[in-house]
């Protein structure tokens, strides 16, 4: 899919997500989570999942994926929850709890979509779906 036909913020949160500042990283992780089935964008959101620098943009790219409400969001999170650090690893926790798990009807939405997820074909996933769906 080229730039244009994926809208024209997307270019430009691309740029943005390889700024110094932290508070573009994290706004171009917002922004590039509507685009996440794109191949060159997801691997910018892992990127940006990961973020080395400010666990900011960790967090507010994965609220912004889980809010999409899919699969496709919460696959991403989960790919970088499984090579994440500690501290990553929390604030991706933290996104989940933040956007799922504030009422009943997110907690079902988010067993829904993890069940879904078990059975991926990239064990990691799979491995990390079952987590989410374990009792906390």
């Amino acid at each position: 899919m080229n730039h244009s036909a994926r809208g024209d913020d997307v270019p430009t949160a691309l740029r943005d997500a390889r700024s110094t500042s932290w508070s573009l990283r994290a706004d171009a992780g917002r922004r590039l989570a509507n685009a996440a089935e794109d191949p060159e964008v997801a691997g910018v959101l892992h990127r940006l999942l990961l973020d080395g620098q400010d666990t900011a943009v960790t967090q507010e790219t994965a609220e912004a994926l889980l809010g999409r409400g899919d699969v496709c969001g919460l696959r991403l999170v989960l790919v970088a929850r499984a090579v994440a650090d500690d501290d990553a690893g929390d604030h991706l926790a933290a996104a989940l709890t933040n956007v799922f798990r504030q009422s009943d009807a997110g907690c079902e939405r988010l067993d829904t979509l993890a069940s879904a997820l078990v059975s991926d074909a990239d064990p990691s996933v799979a491995e990390q779906a079952r987590r989410v769906l374990a009792p906390w």
